[in-house]
């Protein structure tokens, strides 16, 4: 189509020429002295001191921090073809297969994409999204310069699925680190840069403002476990992930992640981690591999409602309501007790649930923070030593059988039906590796269960507050519950692959 388009140009130029010709000499130089537009031309540079002139200076300072991340990966495909008896004899193989393939039914497959990155230290760490380099090969990873020339190998020093980072290291000349700014002081409407290489096309830099901040929990889908995105409208396309979004000063702002778009280009719904984020996830995957996080061991209301405000005498509905206090946590001992409102944390105001757990988890543990809560209506501070988040939330996978499930239960209430977890039955429910209970196999569509909308799939972690592991401790916990009704906290995924923990109340049938 280019070689088209430029064709017909030619053609077209030809053509006015043979025109031309045909004119007279004195005809042709009557008609251009006449007609001829007068141009107004300046050959000057533009003036790029003039505020908002130009930002040439604060990108040519930038762009050599900001790398193209190349990064391969080998899996497997099953070849579909009619068995012979020869197949699985190593002498035969080479003939069924690639020689040496302990499957020779299987090929392999070399997949390889596109990502950008942050030198964030001159010794050469680079700071980029986890889904850029998540399942690469160990020596499949690579990096190139803004020069386009200079290239590298990296190797991953660690990843961080639930922020989407991950840092890498490369071993080379001193590099040109880019300087981080404090996320928490931008503000909508500050100017800034996205940086990266979109569609593989080199070096590109966009434009846009801050359009929003704290996003996260979008009903679109749930892209980390921790979120706390900038919004921007500065364009950020396939290939940009991992990049630069710098403020006007040049300094690093965020970590470009991830677009809304129905097309897959920009629509101008961009986001990116925030680099105060990205700052705890490098220094704590710098120093050892792994992330420690804080934990406070509270339960948590997800939102705190009008009804829920004035009950509680809170002035409005920001705050953390607390529902439970995990026994010997860093909590109890800090004196948090169950309907506390956390209204700030380590002297920053807490919006809801999603903020308070993000300032939790980017506490080191043992350190010292402060509190304030209000408590029936009044204002209380505390102090608190934060603790490591347990294994179960930390993102460490529990030990469990492969085996098929070994007991169900029929009548665990009324309509409902419970089972044994196993690797199994949470890989049908897609529930994460870190949660622990009984799953719920059958929910009659007019039982009360169903009118309190449990539904199949969902995971029983509690019930009346007492953690249950499998059917025989749920099934305790219902033959000791009192009254008509009873507690059950659970975990239920939603339609856009995320899940999230909550209280509901359902009857018993008990009198």
């Amino acid at each position: 189509m280019n070689v088209r388009f430029v064709s017909s140009i030619w053609v077209a130029r030809r053509a006015g020429l043979l025109v031309g010709v045909g004119l007279s000499s004195l005809a042709a130089l009557t008609l251009c002295a006449k007609d001829a537009p007068k141009l107004s031309v300046s050959d000057r540079s533009v003036d790029r001191s003039a505020r908002g002139a130009s930002y040439s200076a604060v990108i040519k300072r930038v762009q050599p921090s900001v790398v193209t991340i190349y990064s391969t990966r080998t899996t497997r495909t099953q070849q579909i073809q009619q068995w012979h008896p020869f197949m699985d004899d190593p002498t035969f193989r080479q003939f069924f297969g690639e020689e040496g393939d302990s499957n020779p039914r299987s090929r392999k497959r070399i997949e390889q994409s596109l990502g950008s990155g942050v030198i964030v230290s001159e010794d050469g760490y680079i700071l980029t999204n986890n889904h850029v380099v998540d399942g690469a090969d160990a020596d499949g990873i690579k990096i190139s310069l803004a020069d386009g020339k200079t290239k590298l190998e990296a190797k991953v020093i660690g990843k961080d699925p639930r922020t989407d980072l991950a840092v890498l290291k490369v071993d080379g000349a001193k590099l040109t680190a880019i300087s981080l700014a404090d996320s928490d002081k931008i503000e909508v409407g500050d100017v800034v840069f996205a940086i990266g290489n979109p569609f593989g096309v080199g070096q590109s830099v966009s434009m846009g403002i801050v359009s929003a901040m704290g996003r996260g929990e979008m009903p679109f889908g749930r892209m980390a476990e921790y979120e706390d995105f900038i919004q921007t409208d500065a364009a950020i396309n396939q290939g940009n992930s991992g990049g630069a979004l710098v403020d006007a000063e040049g300094r690093l702002i965020g970590i470009n992640q991830s677009i809304v778009s129905r097309s897959g280009g920009s629509a101008g719904v961009g986001f990116a981690i925030p680099s105060n984020l990205a700052r705890t996830v490098v220094e704590g995957l710098g120093a050892n591999g792994k992330m420690a996080r804080g934990y406070l061991g509270v339960e948590m209301q997800p939102e705190i409602t009008p009804e829920l405000a004035k009950e509680f005498h809170l002035p409005d509905t920001s705050g953390v309501l607390v529902i439970d206090v995990r026994p010997e946590s860093p909590a109890v001992r800090a004196g948090v007790e169950r309907d506390d409102v956390i209204v700030e944390f380590n002297g920053k105001k807490v919006s809801d649930s999603r903020h308070l757990r993000l300032m939790v988890s980017q506490v080191a543990p043992e350190a010292r923070a402060t509190m304030k809560v209000i408590r029936d209506g009044k204002e209380k501070g505390l102090s608190v030593t934060v603790g490591a988040q347990p294994k179960e939330l930390a993102g460490e996978p529990i030990e469990e059988s492969s085996a098929p499930v070994v007991e169900k239960a029929d009548k665990f209430l009324d309509g409902v039906e419970i089972a044994d977890l196993d690797r199994s039955t949470r890989r049908q429910s897609g529930l994460p590796p870190t949660m622990r209970g009984v799953v719920v196999t059958k929910v009659e569509p007019n039982s009360k269960a169903a009118g309190a909308e449990l539904s199949e799939g969902d995971l029983i972690a509690e019930i009346n507050r007492r953690p249950v592991r499998n059917v025989e401790e749920a099934m305790e916990a219902i033959s000791l519950a009192k009254g008509g009704r009873v507690l059950l906290r659970v975990y239920a995924r939603n339609a856009s692959g995320g899940g999230s923990t909550y209280y509901i109340s359902v009857e018993t049938g008990k009198k």
